[in-house]
């Protein structure tokens, strides 16, 4: 894929439209190269669950829209130069690199993508790619060694997310990890949470429910939280959790394209957050793995997104007016990671 690249005419530029927003993406996942793996049947099942996710994130989906995509964008590739490609076309200014673990479908024998992989990746350039390390699983492998490499990678390289996938690993309140979340707490880290059903078997959707959230920030209310996914299909749940809670953050990742294929669905979403959560604590996202268009999606859905005035009116949403997005597609997470906002990192 490294040869590939995309090819952008006045057209689709004309299409798919531009933005001011500073946008950062919590969600941008480096998958690695899963053939060696592929004998095991966690690893197989896995697959299966990633083709049938095609279903429910494209069902609806405008077909000019998407034939206007370009090619390369609807392949699956780990170029971090077609990613940036990619970034500069939507106008996303910085994505948090997070390496694919999935450990459960190895039976623990591997992982996908290491958090080295990633670190050199970011390195080579830093002012796009933000380190993300997957600490998952970590009761499986051993509290105190997610502990060690928690602190490796914020003191020695300076690392401020972090990305902890309970579904392969415990439940998010399992006791067993206090010590990683009070570790956590007191590197002023932020901490990825995986929330609502797994999406990709044989990750256990029991452990993720996001009520369970409530037991961690009770017991740490200065550890800065975000939920991945809304807790989806529990978004209500998430959103009374994250409304008692300050230092809990929900995410939109992996659902903004519904904001393009199921409109009314995605205003549920969205405006329901709004009314619980507040704009100061919605996240933008893409849950991005390797295919351009899924944060082509995520871009135009949000940028051209807005709750119908009859929904407005029967559910008493609010209309979401462009400082609202702009908080959401960057302002609230440049916040938390300590990011200037108002300087601008894409290749015009």
């Amino acid at each position: 894929m490294a040869d590939k690249k995309m090819a952008i005419s006045e057209e689709q530029l004309k299409i798919f439209g531009t933005d001011d927003f500073f946008k950062i993406d919590p969600e941008m996942h480096l998958i690695g190269d899963v053939e060696p793996y592929s004998y095991f049947p966690g690893v197989q099942m896995w697959w299966k669950a990633i083709q049938n996710i095609h279903r429910p994130l494209l069902m609806g989906v405008n077909p000019e829209l998407l034939s206007a995509i370009p090619p390369v964008a609807l392949e699956a590739s780990n170029d971090p130069e077609l990613l940036l490609e990619v970034m500069d076309f939507c106008g996303v200014d910085v994505a948090c690199l997070l390496p694919e673990s999935c450990m459960d479908t190895t039976g623990f024998a591997g992982r996908f993508c290491s958090n080295g992989e990633m670190g050199r990746i970011v390195d080579k350039h830093p002012d796009r790619f933000i380190y993300q390390p997957n600490m998952s699983p970590i009761k499986h492998r051993g509290v105190k060694n997610a502990i060690w490499e928690l602190e490796y990678w914020a003191k020695e390289k300076g690392a401020k997310i972090f990305k902890y996938l309970c579904t392969e690993d415990t439940y998010i309140n399992d006791p067993d990890l206090w010590p990683f979340y009070k570790k956590a707490e007191e590197l002023g880290i932020v901490l990825d949470i995986h929330t609502g059903m797994s999406w990709c078997p044989p990750q256990a959707s029991k452990y993720a429910n996001p009520i369970f959230l409530d037991d961690v920030c009770r017991d740490f209310p200065e550890l800065k939280i975000i939920a991945f996914h809304m807790g989806y299909p529990f978004c209500d749940q998430l959103n009374m959790v994250a409304m008692g809670h300050p230092n809990l953050f929900v995410c939109l990742s992996l659902l903004v394209p519904w904001a393009i294929t199921q409109p009314r669905k995605f205003a549920k979403i969205l405006g329901e957050a709004m009314r619980w959560v507040g704009p100061d604590k919605i996240i933008w996202g893409t849950d991005c793995a390797g295919i351009g268009a899924q944060v082509i999606g995520a871009v135009y859905g949000l940028r051209t997104f807005q709750i119908p005035e009859d929904m407005q009116e029967g559910y008493g949403y609010p209309e979401i007016t462009e400082e609202d997005k702009r908080k959401i597609f960057g302002g609230n997470l440049a916040g938390l990671l300590g990011i200037d906002p108002l300087k601008r990192r894409i290749k015009k």
